[in-house]
């Protein structure tokens, strides 16, 4: 997947995040700021990820992979996510509506809790989409925790469909799909 470089988008709030691929040169930046959204969302309840998921070695892989981004804001790291063809075997629960069409999925989404409720996750999501219409890809998929009405939230009135529902370790999560080409 090609990424454009420096792809930027703007919110509602003149937040400016700006798109680059992950280097493995980010990789302890990275880990500190999932080890620091791990605590704010144990401090609210939402048990979704902990130091067995996503830990270093995920996440060094998706660097490896060239499968990490950055947003990033006055060059600090607002978010990181990672996009793939890769899915689990739960996907099969899903009633995708564009299952012939190709397809990218959204996994690890995680805002830097620095810079938390100020619309980095649709701005994420903004350019995800951005990049991947680019790319002529069709649809774009992910599953969400249950119990994260942030992620449900933002996922739902980014405009993406639940199709189905997924048991994974730490519970139930929901399937979405969403057609951007």
């Amino acid at each position: 997947m090609k990424v454009s470089q420096g792809d930027v988008v703007r919110n509602h709030m003149s937040i400016e995040l700006i798109l680059r691929k992950a280097v493995i040169q980010d990789l302890n930046n990275v880990v500190e700021i999932f080890k620091s959204t791990i605590r704010v969302m144990d401090d609210n309840g939402i048990n979704q990820w902990d130091n067995v998921y996503p830990d270093e070695e995920v996440l060094r892989k998706d660097i490896l992979k060239g499968q990490m981004f950055l947003g990033k804001i006055d060059d600090r790291i607002a978010s990181v996510f990672v996009l793939n063809q890769e899915y689990n075997e739960e996907y099969k629960n899903g009633n995708w509506k564009y299952k012939n069409g190709s397809f990218i999925v959204v996994h690890r989404l995680c805002v830097n809790p620095i810079f938390q409720n100020q619309g980095v996750g649709k701005c994420s999501m903004m350019l995800i989409e951005k990049m991947l219409k680019k790319e002529n890809i069709e649809s774009i998929r992910l599953d969400a925790f249950s119990l994260n009405p942030v992620a449900l939230k933002l996922y739902e009135r980014s405009g993406y469909v639940r199709v189905g529902k997924a048991n994974f370790r730490k519970g139930l999560f929901y399937l979405y799909e969403k057609k951007i080409y």
